[in-house]
């Protein structure tokens, strides 16, 4: 949900004001991955967002039609609520001038997972300046990023690892054409 340009708003949770180096079109996703089928078919929500983007709260509702054979949430669900976050934080706090996507992945299951589960994304400001500071450095790096997703209880149902591979974006490479390499 809007409310004016560069606003992101979560019925009832925090609005966030966008930084203005992110682009238009991230933009319009972030304001709108509550309303992306594969979500709202799990049952997956984005509950809150930090004003700067740095923090995201996730959940995944229980109902009839997102459980599996024992009444517990898929594997699947639990793993696709964890997966754009990290990307989405270094991303919108990155800017334009970067190339963001995730390496690798893996899922621990730790125990059934009933009721609303909750996951936070989160990575801190001065995290997020010593990235930017190894990525300007070196060209490139691969951070990797843990969390534990937890039922009502606040008891870890499973934890989530996430390797983001970031570069600085290449401006002096000739791009390739649609017909082929430049």
């Amino acid at each position: 949900m809007s409310s004016g340009r560069g606003a992101f708003c979560v019925p009832q949770y925090t609005c966030a004001r966008v930084a203005t180096s992110s682009s238009p079109i991230f933009l319009k996703l972030i304001r709108r991955v509550n309303l992306y089928p594969p979500y709202l078919g799990m049952g997956i929500s984005v509950s809150a967002v930090s004003p700067d983007f740095t923090r995201f709260e996730v959940q995944l509702k229980a109902r009839w039609y997102n459980r599996n054979l024992f009444g517990t949430h898929f594997g699947g669900s639990l793993y696709s609520m964890a997966d754009p976050f990290y990307v989405f934080i270094v991303m919108m706090n990155f800017g334009s001038g970067y190339v963001v996507w995730d390496k690798a992945a893996g899922i621990d299951f730790l125990r059934p997972a009933k009721g609303t589960i909750l996951g936070v994304f989160e990575i801190g400001r001065q995290r997020l300046e010593e990235m930017r500071a190894e990525v300007d450095r070196d060209g490139r790096s691969v951070f990797r990023f843990e969390t534990d997703l937890k039922d009502e209880a606040g008891q870890a149902v499973a934890r989530v690892r996430k390797d983001v591979h970031v570069r600085v974006k290449d401006r002096t490479r000739p791009r390739a054409s649609a017909t082929g390499p430049a």
